[in-house]
């Protein structure tokens, strides 16, 4: 691609969308270059502290199961408070909560502030993902969770890089830095975000009133998304919980596993744009199986890694994956979801990660500690391989129009302006 045609496509890519929106993405990747715990807590208790791989296992779970408790309640906050002060809330009580865990010792303490980490750093993901989808028309919001998602991986590549070096000398700073750049993201929500929750007119009231947690459990087909969003979410939390602990038991340091795993936000900044552009009006389903797949076996090619190098050629296939799957994954769950229960269908969707984050740990401590980490990768491929063959099986029975990348707005889809 010629340098002039490079600048033609990143233009048209992020073109046309509003300065909320821009706003809202700068929060994102502030919050992303200041991530620490989620990275290296697996390191830091098995590494540092001096802790098995099952304890620091359970610990990580406990901050997913922080996760799985505040997914459905910021879903609710979300709708009925609004956007803006959900996410105030969740940042502030990150950033909290993180500075704390920098100064607890005792091995009870670190598993409670763990969960409370978990539980207020994804209260937030409901309310940004409720108010992209207000924010922005919907011929655009692949577009605009590839560019979101892209600023994510822009921080943690940086983030990355600079933690591994940071964990070599103290985790302590490491804890501080993310909680002072959460505060950071709390302040730019409060100066520069409006509100975003959808104009609710009389007459639909009574509709938004019927739209409760029940209603999304009943919904067969968004809870089969939910599924499978499982499934997939339990191999790419491996990155985060299997891979440092395998590498660091195979001899390998922080600094190491930095370089190794800062692979995949590299290629996720170099290749999102071109990668958006591939798949914006691409068959849903064949991305969704595809991905899938490229998740599974990326991860069960890890078995066969020995080296840094080898374990970054890994990265890269999963990664390949994961830039596929997670635009075209969060697009079908706003296609699904009624514009006045948005909140709690995204709540329900991050509970899927958030079980997957309560999960995956378990899973790779308990099978890494009793088999090797072989079989946690073989794993990984089996699972990739079930998820591809259920979004081929569910992607058949969605009707043709809703299986549009495209719908149409609705009039409680058109976010109220109000002042910050």
């Amino acid at each position: 691609m010629s340098v002039a045609a490079l600048r033609r496509a990143v233009r048209e890519t992020v073109s046309g969308l509003p300065r909320e929106f821009w706003w809202l993405w700068t929060s994102t990747l502030v919050n992303r270059l200041g991530a620490f715990v989620a990275t290296f807590m697996a390191l830091y208790l098995t590494l540092d502290r001096g802790y098995s791989a099952s304890y620091a296992g359970l610990v990580v779970s406990l901050h997913g199961l922080g996760g799985v408790v505040s997914s459905l309640g910021a879903g609710v906050m979300t709708d009925r408070l609004g956007r803006r002060p959900t996410l105030l809330v969740a940042q502030a009580s990150t950033a909290v909560s993180v500075a704390l865990l920098a100064f607890v010792h005792h091995p009870v303490a670190i598993a409670g502030v763990a969960f409370l980490v978990g539980m207020a750093s994804n209260a937030s993901r409901p309310a940004v993902q409720a108010m992209m989808a207000d924010i922005v028309r919907p011929e655009d919001r692949v577009r605009a969770f590839s560019l979101n998602y892209w600023a994510i991986n822009l921080g943690f590549a940086v983030s990355s890089m600079a933690a591994g070096f940071i964990a070599e000398v103290s985790y302590r700073a490491g804890f501080l830095v993310e909680a002072g750049m959460t505060a950071v993201c709390a302040v730019v929500v409060f100066l520069r975000l409006p509100e975003s929750r959808p104009v609710v007119t009389k007459g639909e009231e009574a509709a938004e009133a019927a739209v409760g947690l029940g209603t999304v459990l009943r919904d067969g087909r968004f809870m089969s998304v939910v599924g499978l969003s499982f499934l997939v979410a339990l191999v790419f939390q491996q990155g985060a919980v299997g891979l440092p602990v395998a590498m660091g038991e195979a001899g390998f340091t922080p600094a190491d596993y930095g370089m190794a795993i800062a692979v995949n936000g590299v290629l996720i900044v170099a290749l999102q744009i071109p990668v958006t552009r591939f798949i914006e009006h691409r068959d849903t389903k064949r991305l969704l199986v595809v991905s899938s797949l490229l998740a599974g076996y990326g991860f069960g090619l890890t078995a066969f890694a020995g080296s840094i190098g080898l374990f970054a050629l890994t990265v890269c296939v999963w990664t390949l994956g994961e830039m596929i799957n997670a635009p075209t994954q969060t697009g079908l769950v706003v296609r699904l979801s009624p514009a006045h229960g948005r909140g709690r269908y995204q709540g329900m969707y991050t509970l899927s990660w958030s079980v997957a984050a309560l999960v995956a740990p378990l899973m790779s401590g308990v099978v890494i500690d009793r088999y090797g980490a072989e079989w946690l990768w073989g794993l990984c491929a089996l699972v990739g391989t079930a998820a591809a063959v259920g979004y081929g099986a569910l992607m058949r029975r969605l009707p043709a129009e809703e299986a549009d990348p495209v719908t149409q707005p609705s009039a409680a889809a058109r976010p109220e302006v109000s002042a910050a």
